[in-house]
């Protein structure tokens, strides 16, 4: 996936969810990228906000902490 792709879906999540409040929006946010983002693009999320979220929604960027590091299977 193109990196100004995830931006961008990631920023129509925080849109959609910014009508119910900045603590809400947060938590709400963090949550649909935790239950419904494939791992590969939660790892693309946290490397770019890792590197300053350039671009990104400031629900994505106040987010960024509860947003979870996809499990790596021990092979």
């Amino acid at each position: 996936m193109e990196q100004r792709d995830m931006i961008r879906m990631a920023n129509q999540i925080a849109s959609f969810f910014n009508g119910s409040g900045p603590e809400l929006a947060v938590k709400d946010a963090a949550e649909h990228i935790n239950k419904f983002w494939d791992p590969r693009m939660r790892s693309a999320l946290i490397a770019h906000l890792a590197k300053g979220g350039e671009g990104l929604d400031a629900t994505i960027l106040k987010a960024a902490g509860l947003i979870r590091k996809p499990q790596t299977s021990a092979a």
